[in-house]
């Protein structure tokens, strides 16, 4: 693990390159209450980005992981995660690249998009359909979930399951009922519009958290929808077709 502390944030982060020779970049940005490793390592994106001639940077958000850890709601705003983001790139001197995230790390590289254009060569948002637009997709709920005293006082499944998640990942439950509470920002179909990235929107048809990727697909200009066949909010971030559509589209926008 490498680490830069960007207006006042230490954000830590991988820096894996290609399984031979130079290669464009991807920036990995990985989703709520999980970290570069669960996220990207585990299920061997970075093993696949690598080997397929890819240079692949991947950070812990705020809050998660070895990043710094906040509790106030503010500083989880999804803009300033986007800009922790655009940041790192900037301190690795790294002018272009590809941009993955997944859930809410899709958010947040759809808003790096938007705001930082010159640094989205292409873009692949895993686990975030419509719900960009008209919807944050995990309910605020979850705080409390976080918050809770012990994982059998929360009744909530979906407030459980992301619990039980987060104790997993051995992640700071205070700073992840922050991060919740903060990160509920969504673009406007005319922000929308303007993400100018090739653009690939993946997510699983037994996922209702996303929300429609086809739906997403027709707010940005070229987009296209993957469907990640029988596939649920979890387990569509590992699926080999996940992978094997983002790295045939990245090679077909990056290279």
């Amino acid at each position: 693990m490498q680490r830069f502390v960007h207006k006042g944030v230490g954000i830590a982060f991988i820096d894996v390159p290609p399984h031979q020779g130079d290669g464009p970049v991807v920036l990995a940005i990985h989703g709520f209450a999980s970290n570069h490793s669960v996220n990207w390592v585990g299920p061997q994106w970075v093993r696949s980005l690598t080997h397929a001639g890819y240079r692949v940077i991947a950070m812990d958000n705020r809050g998660h992981g070895q990043s710094d850890k906040l509790y106030d709601a503010a500083a989880y705003d999804t803009r300033l995660m986007a800009d922790d983001a655009a940041g790192l790139l900037e301190h690795l001197d790294v002018r272009t690249a590809g941009v993955i995230g997944y859930s809410m790390g899709a958010r947040i590289a759809a808003f790096l998009a938007v705001l930082r254009p010159d640094l989205v060569a292409s873009l692949a948002l895993g686990g975030l359909g419509i719900h960009l637009i008209d919807g944050v997709g995990l309910p605020q709920s979850i705080a409390a979930a976080m918050e809770a005293e012990r994982l059998e006082d929360v009744a909530d499944p979906m407030g459980r399951m992301f619990r039980a998640f987060a104790m997993s990942t051995k992640s700071d439950l205070k700073a992840l009922a922050a991060c919740i509470r903060g990160s509920r920002q969504v673009l406007t179909p005319r922000e929308t519009g303007q993400i100018l990235a090739p653009t690939i929107i993946c997510v699983g048809t037994n996922d209702p958290i996303a929300g429609d990727p086809h739906a997403l697909a027709r707010h940005i200009p070229g987009a296209k929808a993957f469907d990640i066949e029988g596939r649920d909010h979890n387990l569509a971030v590992g699926d080999r077709t996940h992978r094997e559509a983002v790295i045939k589209h990245f090679n077909e926008t990056l290279k």
